[in-house]
């Protein structure tokens, strides 16, 4: 348990918040219908505070709090190294709720609740897509509240997109730790082969890329081995394939004290959130391993773009464009890491904080 969580253990809610720089955190409870939320509002600096919602079987209601704290940061993060005009923030719901009488929650009643939760934040928090969460839940959501994105026939699911970004993002780390981007030939390991992962691993198959995989789901990994030439291990050995890169796909946190010794990689760079299961211990680990490290929020910023592409009324085209322009951001970050001799993640917080502090000052 690192210091961010005890605080919530610990001194409080309002502890934690501070730890993370949360300005807002609001509950929303219908228990009549099942709808347990969580929205976290990290910062409005930029602009309104963008970021998906996330439903999910939680342990904990801790848990989940938690991780709305630490995606919000993140989402603030991201847009502010993407250069886009937006704060960043997260929802979560706990999907496991169950209402009076043990009656299957109505999908539909628990994300038009979601829906009124966000409208009563008058538009300080615009939701999309996240883990467990589709375009048919944001028509629901939409049904109350005109803040949330990635609707259909607008730019819908922002995977596509993320995990194009993911691809240019290994791109750019090939190029800084091999003199080389091209991915033909190169070894990759995804974990996590879910909407992201999938389409991440189409593009590396594209390029020639050889692939190995795993997800807990068995319907996923056998559609990679058929539709990439995959090849599959079970979920805990994923971590010690030797491989040119590690692409974490799958929920955050997966890099510890138990996994980080594991990994026989020269890259870690994938579409996962906070990959990192505490930033500054992990990343400085990371580091000391020699390994290549693309913060995640820089390296997965693609979903963010998209939708804000849709609140802009941008081109599929001009989306993808700057997606792609994530590749120059890392090369960036990492030029700058190598400078200055210090971490990946700490090079990327600077840039994030210098436009932030720089937003505040105008």
């Amino acid at each position: 348990m690192n210091e961010h969580e005890r605080g919530i253990e610990g001194l409080g809610l309002f502890h934690a918040m501070a730890q993370h720089g949360v300005e807002q955190l609001a509950f929303w409870h219908e228990p009549s219908l099942g709808y347990k939320g969580i929205i976290a509002v990290h910062d409005t600096t930029l602009g309104p505070a963008l970021g998906g919602t996330r439903f999910w079987d939680y342990p904990s209601e801790r848990d989940a709090v938690i991780d709305a704290l630490r995606l919000a940061k993140s989402m603030t993060y991201k847009a502010a190294i993407t250069g886009l005009d937006l704060g960043g923030g997260k929802a979560v719901i706990v999907a496991a709720s169950r209402p009076a009488g043990d009656v299957v929650p109505d999908r539909e009643a628990i994300f038009r609740a979601h829906g009124r939760a966000i409208e009563s934040l008058g538009g300080r928090y615009i939701t999309a897509e996240d883990v467990g969460t589709s375009e048919e839940d944001m028509e629901w959501v939409r049904k109350e509240t005109t803040h949330v994105t990635g609707l259909r026939g607008r730019s819908g699911d922002p995977s596509p997109l993320t995990a194009y970004g993911v691809y240019r993002g290994i791109k750019a780390a090939a190029h800084h730790r091999y003199g080389s981007d091209d991915l033909a030939g190169r070894h990759v390991a995804v974990q996590g082969v879910g909407h992201v992962g999938y389409h991440l691993c189409r593009d590396l198959h594209e390029e020639g890329a050889r692939l190995t995989v795993c997800d807990i789901d068995p319907g996923r990994v056998e559609r990679a081995e058929e539709e990439f030439g995959a090849r599959s291990v079970d979920s805990d050995s994923i971590y010690s394939v030797e491989a040119d890169v590690f692409a974490p796909c799958a929920l955050g946190a997966v890099l510890d004290d138990d996994t980080l010794p594991a990994l026989r990689c020269d890259i870690v760079a994938g579409g996962a959130n906070n990959q990192l299961a505490d930033a500054r211990k992990h990343g400085l680990a990371i580091h000391r391993k020699g390994i290549l490290y693309a913060p995640d929020y820089a390296i997965n910023a693609g979903g963010v773009i998209s939708v804000f592409g849709e609140l802009k009324g941008w081109t599929a085209e001009r989306a993808r464009i700057k997606a792609g322009e994530i590749y120059g951001t890392l090369l960036q970050i990492f030029e700058a890491a190598e400078r200055d001799e210090i971490a990946t993640f700490e090079a990327a917080d600077r840039v994030a904080e210098r436009r932030l502090a720089e937003a505040r000052h105008l």
